[in-house]
C-alpha cells in the first residue's frame, strides 16, 4: 500500500515536469482536500498508508492539476481578506493583491459604523463586497456583474458569511441594471476590479489564467481599460459629493488612467497606490 508520503512526492515530480511552481505545496493541498484533513494531520500522519479509493480520487485531482487547472478550481475555495470564498469555474479567482482595495476603502473609513452606500462593479465571486460588508456593518452594497453564473457563486458567498441581507445582486452591464434603484448622487463608494488584460496578452498569460479561467473577467479590449473608460464616464452620476471611485489596474496603466480622469474634470486628482510587490495597483478618486 502507497504511503501519503509516496503519492505526495510522486504528485510534486508530476507538477514540477509540467512547470508547476510550488509542487509539493499542491500535492498537499490537493491530498488535504481528498482526505479532508488539514496540513498538521497530514505532516503527522505521513507515513500512513492511503486507501485504494482515496488514491483514485486523488490521483484524478492531481491529473487535472497536471493539467494546469488551477488548484482553487479543483478545490472549490480560495481566501480573501481572511475569509473563504467559493471559487467555480465561472468567476475570476481571487487575487490578494485585490486586497488593496478593501484596504483602501477602511483606510478612507474610519467610522466603519456609519451608514454607507457601496457599490461593487463586475463583483465576479462577490469577494470585494462580501469583504467590505463584514468590515463596515452599517454598509449597504450594489453589486453587479454580467454573468449570471458568476451571480450565482456570489450570492452563495454573501450567504456563507452572513451579508446577505446587506447585498442586492444585478445582472447586466457596469451601472446599467443599478439605473432601476433611482440611486444616482446617492453612492459614497465604487469599486471595481473590472477586466484590464489587453486582448493581445492572452498567448503569454500562464496556461491556468489563459484557459480556465472567465474570459469576460480578463479582457478588455486593445489596452485592456475598456471598461475603466466607461465606468470613470459614468460614476460621478452616481457618487456624492466627495464619494470615492477605486478600480484595481493592470501594470502600466496608471498613467494613462490618471490622466482620463483628469481629462473628465469631475474628479479631484486622484491616487495610486502600490501592492506590496510594488506594482501601481489600484487607482483612487474622488468626486469634485
Amino acid at each position: 500500500m502507497a504511503t501519503i508520503v509516496d503519492v505526495i512526492n510522486h504528485a510534486a515530480a508530476l507538477f514540477t515536469a509540467a512547470g508547476i511552481p510550488n509542487a509539493r505545496l499542491d500535492a498537499e493541498v490537493l491530498l488535504c482536500h481528498t482526505l479532508e484533513r488539514d496540513r498538521a494531520w497530514l505532516l503527522a500522519h505521513i507515513r500512513d498508508g492511503l486507501g485504494d479509493e482515496q488514491r483514485m480520487i486523488f490521483e484524478q485531482a492531481v491529473e487535472r492539476r497536471a493539467s494546469r487547472e488551477p488548484l482553487q478550481y479543483i478545490i472549490g475555495r480560495q481566501e480573501f481578506w481572511g475569509l473563504e470564498f467559493l471559487v467555480t469555474p465561472d468567476v475570476l479567482i481571487p487575487r490578494p493583491e485585490t486586497e488593496l482595495i478593501i484596504e483602501t476603502v477602511l483606510g478612507s473609513a474610519p467610522d466603519r459604523n456609519r451608514p454607507l452606500t457601496v457599490i461593487d462593479l463586475c463583483t465576479g465571486s462577490g469577494c470585494i463586497a462580501v469583504s467590505l460588508a463584514t468590515e463596515l456593518p452599517a454598509a449597504r452594497v450594489f453589486a453587479s456583474d454580467t454573468s449570471e453564473k458568476a451571480l450565482v457563486v456570489a450570492r452563495e458567498n454573501a450567504r456563507r458569511h452572513g451579508v446577505e441581507d446587506r447585498i442586492r445582486f444585478f445582472e447586466g452591464d457596469l451601472f446599467g441594471p443599478l439605473e432601476e434603484l433611482d440611486i444616482r448622487g446617492q453612492i459614497d463608494i465604487i469599486v471595481s476590479n473590472p477586466p484590464y488584460i489587453a486582448s493581445g496578452d492572452r498567448p503569454a498569460l500562464q496556461p491556468e489564467v489563459r484557459d480556465y479561467e472567465p474570459a469576460m473577467a480578463l479582457f478588455a479590449g486593445p489596452d485592456g481599460m475598456e471598461l475603466h473608460r466607461r465606468i470613470v464616464v459614468t460614476a460621478p452620476l452616481f457618487l456624492k459629493c466627495n464619494g470615492e471611485l477605486v478600480m484595481e489596474m493592470g501594470i502600466g496603466q496608471a498613467e494613462a488612467l490618471t490622466r482620463m480622469i483628469r481629462e473628465t474634470g469631475l474628479y479631484d486628482t486622484p491616487a495610486v497606490l502600490k501592492d506590496l510587490a510594488g506594482i501601481e495597483r489600484v487607482i483612487e478618486a474622488r468626486k469634485k
